[in-house]
């Protein structure tokens, strides 16, 4: 599997060749396809997660509040995505402006 990565602040493109082994009797195509829609999810899920949320970083250790956190952001995530938002990260702060947008969100009055 061959890909391009680009890196960030970096003008600078990297090829890079992967391969894989697998017991599954599919075409290279298809295999590959299906390696692209698993990251597909990390990047749209965890990534966001992680980065934008800063999920990674919370100090929320005590149970079950890691669980009741991760429910609300994914709840968060789901809300944004309903509302046709494709930058999460701009969601977030849009949202935090007030309870206009909160309350636009949840389709209050």
């Amino acid at each position: 599997m061959r890909r391009q990565v680009f890196t960030h602040n970096v003008i600078e493109v990297t090829n890079e060749t992967r391969y894989s082994l697998s017991s599954l009797s599919e075409t290279a195509e298809a295999f590959a396809s299906r390696i692209r829609g698993y990251w597909g999810v990390e990047n749209k899920v965890h990534y966001v997660r992680d980065v934008t949320q800063g999920e990674d970083a919370s100090r929320i250790r005590t149970t079950p509040l890691p669980q009741i956190f991760a429910l609300a952001r994914n709840f968060a995530l789901n809300l944004f995505r309903d509302n046709m938002f494709e930058n999460m990260a701009q969601a977030q702060r849009l949202c935090s402006f007030g309870l206009d947008t909160l309350q636009q969100l949840f389709r209050m009055k």
